[in-house]
């Protein structure tokens, strides 16, 4: 091994000299490595562009600092294309080249297939951006855990926004798969309890280019109010369609995963307006994001973290802090000291529920609007974490 004044009188620099010294302490111990299963390709492909980005963040960050747990963290990507059997296929490879603790997929389809299977592959995996609940309710799973706002966390935020609206009758447009039709179920539970009608429910194909019969169908039913649940390219091309009918001109839109900071930059004034559940902002004014936004503008220059982005870092600190505290990377391990363990994260301290391994947290609502100059979903109100995620599914059974 080199030592500090050894390394300095062979006239290596105080960067040649970290390295040095954290290469010999990496060497003792299993690196970290993690697995990304995503979508790098398909309709996804700008969320799972997101998502690689927070975690290259989060990588870099941490060997910086001389890894996690004196350990060097890896990583490898692999693209599913939003396919749950590309997905689960994808994440078998990760673990078996023993990349087994995995996040950062994109569609909850995906993660439902990959959770049944992760005990077989001694593996562990935390979701950062998937939202169904089944995740963390009636499919739950013992290595399985969840660090973002799912379905019914965006239901309470909705619902106390909803009951302030005079719109009676509204229409919902979703994906169809797990995360859409969970979302529009949240959004007609929510609409019942505030006395409102939905009557239109439309459920486009993933990766649909052309929605001009679903927007026909919003418009004939007399809808006053709209509720969509569409990400990526499909929240794109919706968008520029409705607009060119003049739909969110005749109809209040709201909506989740619709208007992210990805979908706005890209979209501009075609969104202004719309009024979005925000489930992180790089706006967030507390010490710990404050400092994440600019060690990120650093990495990233010109550029700040994404909805999308933030979640997913949230996930890897997660990781991070558990496998320091396990003192291991076996994924038993990890998994045992996640359950109940509490976390410092951008969002401040949270619980990761031992009933079902969802991470207890605050949820947020507002607008899209001119902030600073730029047009992004602006912070309107917050919704405490007690009351963001209301208690456990009684069908998860771990």
């Amino acid at each position: 091994m080199i030592d500090s004044k050894r390394a300095t009188f062979l006239g290596l620099s105080a960067v040649a000299v970290s390295a040095v010294l954290a290469t010999s302490a990496w060497a003792a111990k299993e690196p970290l490595k993690i697995g990304v299963p995503t979508s790098l390709t398909g309709p996804y492909s700008q969320l799972g562009d997101e998502v690689k980005r927070a975690v290259e963040f989060a990588v870099n960050e941490a060997n910086a600092a001389g890894g996690v747990d004196g350990r060097k963290v890896e990583v490898r990507f692999l693209d599913t294309e939003a396919k749950p059997d590309l997905a689960r296929q994808q994440a078998e490879k990760l673990a078996l080249e023993g990349y087994n603790i995995m996040t950062a997929t994109i569609a909850s389809s995906e993660v439902l297939a990959i959770g049944p299977m992760l005990g077989r592959w001694n593996a562990l995996y935390v979701a950062t951006v998937t939202k169904a609940n089944d995740i963390t309710g009636k499919q739950c799973q013992p290595r399985l855990f969840r660090v973002n706002r799912p379905d019914y966390s965006d239901a309470a935020v909705i619902q106390p926004w909803l009951a302030t609206r005079s719109e009676a009758k509204w229409a919902i447009v979703a994906a169809d798969y797990a995360w859409g039709r969970g979302s529009g179920e949240g959004f007609r539970n929510a609409a019942a309890a505030t006395g409102k009608t939905v009557v239109s429910e439309n459920y486009p194909p993933l990766g649909s280019n052309d929605y001009a019969a679903f927007i026909q169908k919003v418009l004939d039913s007399g809808a006053q109010g709209m509720w969509v649940a569409l990400a990526g390219r499909d929240a794109i091309t919706f968008a520029r369609q409705a607009k060119q009918f003049g739909l969110f001109d005749k109809v209040t839109t709201a909506g989740i995963s619709f208007t992210t900071d990805g979908t706005v930059k890209v979209l501009g004034d075609v969104v202004k307006g719309i009024n979005t559940i925000i489930n992180y902002s790089a706006t967030l004014d507390t010490p710990a994001n404050r400092k994440f936004v600019s060690d990120w503008a650093k990495a990233y220059p010109g550029d700040s973290p994404t909805n999308f982005g933030g979640e997913t870092y949230i996930g890897m600190q997660v990781i991070f802090q558990a496998v320091k505290k396990a003192g291991s990377v076996k994924p038993a391990d990890v998994a045992k000291a996640m359950a109940g363990g509490t976390f410092e994260t951008i969002l401040g301290t949270q619980l990761m529920r031992k009933e079902d391994h969802q991470l207890v947290g605050p949820n947020y609502f507002g607008i899209v609007e001119a902030v600073n100059g730029t047009l992004r979903p602006a912070i309107k109100m917050t919704v405490p974490a007690q009351t963001a995620t209301p208690g456990p599914d009684a069908n998860c059974k771990l």
